[in-house]
C-alpha cells in the first residue's frame, strides 16, 4: 500500500529455545532512505533480517512490508536480501550473469526461461555495479569486493522496493565500497528503502540518512550524528550482557 510504511516492526520477540534474540523490538522505516543498522555481534541484527524475510516466526509481535505480511511481500519479489556471506560453491560453473539472473526467478515461469525483460534487467543491474565486463566470468574468480557487488546486482535485478544488506562492506576493497555506497544513495533517491547492517561507523555519515542502534530491541532511531554520540554508542556496545550474550542464531557469541 502506497501510504503504508516501507517496513513496520511492532513489538517483535524472537527466541531460539531459551535464547532471546529480539525482545519487544519495534521500528518503522520510511521510503526513499538508507537506514543504518548498528549493533555488536549478538545484538539481533541477523534475526531482524530473518524476521523481515519471514525466515523466522516471531513468538509475538508483527512485521509488515508495504502494509502486508512479509511472506506475501517476498512472494511478489518486493524484498531483496544481500547476506553477509553467501552459501555458495565458488567452484561451481556459474557465471556472474547466472548469479544475477537468479534475482529474476520469482518473475519467471516454472521452467525458468529468461525473457527479454529478464535479460534487460540483468544487463542494467550489472552495469550499475560496474561488472558488465565480467558478466561471463565464473563467480569464484571474482575478488571479494566484486562478489559482493554481484550479489547486490542480483537484488537490483529482482526489482525489490525494500533491500536488506547485511555487512555489505565486509572484506571488500575501497573501490567496491565506494561503488556500493554511491549505488545505495542512488537507489534511495529513486524511492527504494534500504536497511544496511554495518560495523563501519566512520562511513555511516556518508552512507545513511538515519541510524538504528539495536541490542535485541531498538535503543535509538534517529539522526546519524545523534546515534554516534558516545553515550548512545555506549548503550549499544558497552553494556555487560553477561551469560545472556548470544549470536543471532542462538549459539554462543
Amino acid at each position: 500500500m502506497a501510504d503504508a510504511p516501507a517496513l513496520e516492526v511492532d513489538a517483535v520477540t524472537v527466541r531460539y529455545g531459551d535464547v532471546t534474540a529480539l525482545d519487544d523490538c519495534s521500528l518503522t522505516l520510511t521510503r526513499g532512505r538508507v537506514h543504518g543498522l548498528i549493533g555488536m555481534n549478538g545484538s539481533g541484527k541477523s534475526t531482524l533480517f530473518k524476521a523481515v524475510m519471514s525466515a523466522v516466526r516471531p513468538q509475538s509481535g508483527t512485521v509488515r512490508v508495504d502494509g502486508e505480511d512479509p511472506a506475501r511481500a517476498r512472494a511478489r519479489s518486493a524484498i531483496a536480501y544481500v547476506p553477509q556471506s553467501e552459501d555458495v560453491d565458488w567452484d561451481f560453473p556459474l557465471s556472474v550473469r547466472d548469479v544475477v539472473m537468479m534475482g529474476r526467478y520469482g518473475s519467471m515461469g516454472p521452467m525458468r526461461r529468461p525473457r527479454a525483460a529478464d535479460h534487460a534487467a540483468v544487463d542494467a543491474a550489472l552495469a550499475r555495479v560496474e561488472l558488465a565486463d565480467l558478466a561471463g566470468r565464473q563467480i569464484g574468480r571474482l575478488s571479494g569486493g566484486q562478489r559482493k557487488r554481484a550479489f547486490v546486482a542480483r537484488g537490483l535485478a529482482q526489482g525489490a522496493s525494500l533491500l536488506l544488506l547485511d555487512e555489505p562492506f565486509a572484506g571488500v576493497d575501497k573501490r567496491s565500497e565506494r561503488t556500493i555506497v554511491a549505488l545505495l544513495r542512488e537507489l534511495a533517491d529513486e524511492g527504494r528503502t534500504l536497511l544496511v547492517s554495518t560495523h563501519d561507523l566512520h562511513a555511516l555519515p556518508q552512507l545513511a540518512d538515519d541510524a538504528i542502534l539495536l541490542l535485541r530491541r531498538t535503543l535509538f532511531h534517529g539522526s546519524v550524528t545523534e546515534a554516534l554520540r558516545p553515550e548512545n554508542l555506549t548503550r549499544a556496545f558497552g553494556m555487560d550482557l553477561g551469560d545472556t550474550r548470544q549470536d543471532d542464531s542462538g549459539g554462543a557469541a
